[in-house]
């Protein structure tokens, strides 16, 4: 009778983390749904198209046309999902092959092997040189001695040192005017105009996404708004924004305080007009 293991304990155990760790389209997925955004949500933020979003939460990294495009992509969705990029983009070269090896440099040539070509003296150069020299000191002396000759001359008939000639006073540079930017100032919100909606958005407590548009449905600023940051919208007459995290967000419209209290997580849709704050 023999001692020893039976077979079934020579089997390996199995890795349990790794059965329970989502895939990458799995985990971008999850991390959406928590964060309360949809798929066109994420596709106006990132600007990655809706069906290359649906593609990678379904695992399916073809449309992307290549495996840096892909990792781009990884990276950009997971920002936009509050989640770290860096696990996901090592599980997708853990899964695809790994991170493709660099291109080797060139080597150099080697200094020995390159012999300088024989040439013979260029003697057309140098008489052409030896020329420009006599020609120049010819040309030097006969200046220096009519300058000298005609400088005694106006001296001894004047009697006095020559006068020194003022310069002319140069001419004041023009200053552009400071171009105007694009965004009103704080002291512009604080005295908004009536006849203009003013809104302010902060994120003093955390990133958000963000999105905003005037009345005439043009973008006017569609990102990641990170924490301590502020931008400010200007329209004639109506301002649409989208939240992504309404809880990290503090508004002003109208040089006003917005005191709804937002659920963090939660994505808001707000529209404000004139005369507001009123939530649309």
């Amino acid at each position: 009778m023999s001692i020893g293991n039976s077979p079934e304990d020579e089997r390996p155990f199995r890795d349990e983390s790794q059965e329970a760790r989502p895939s990458v389209g799995r985990a971008l997925q999850q991390a959406r749904i928590a964060a309360g955004l949809t798929v066109d949500d994420v596709s106006s933020a990132t600007r990655v198209r809706i069906a290359i979003v649906r593609a990678i939460e379904a695992d399916d990294f073809a449309p992307c046309g290549g495996a840096v495009y892909a990792r781009g992509h990884i990276r950009t969705l997971a920002r936009a999902v509050h989640l770290d990029p860096e696990p996901l983009i090592a599980q997708y070269d853990a899964e695809h092959g790994g991170r493709p090896a660099p291109t080797p440099a060139a080597p150099l040539f080697e200094a020995e092997r390159i012999r300088p070509e024989r040439r013979g003296p260029n003697w057309t150069a140098a008489m052409v040189a030896a020329i420009v020299v006599v020609i120049g000191f010819v040309g030097f002396t006969a200046f220096k001695g009519g300058d000298s000759s005609g400088d005694s001359k106006s001296q001894v008939a004047g009697g006095t040192t020559p006068t020194t000639v003022k310069s002319a006073s140069p001419t004041p540079k023009k200053h552009k005017p400071a171009e105007p930017t694009g965004e009103p100032s704080d002291s512009a919100i604080a005295a908004a105009p009536q006849d203009k909606v003013t809104v302010q958005v902060s994120a003093p407590n955390g990133r958000s996404w963000i999105s905003a548009k005037d009345h005439n449905g043009r973008m006017l600023f569609d990102g990641l708004l990170k924490k301590g940051q502020s931008k400010t919208f200007q329209d004639s007459s109506k301002i649409n924004l989208i939240l992504g995290d309404a809880g990290a967000i503090e508004l002003y419209v109208n040089g006003k305080k917005i005191e709804d209290t937002f659920r963090p997580g939660a994505v808001q849709r707000l529209t404000y007009t004139k005369g507001d704050p009123v939530a649309g």
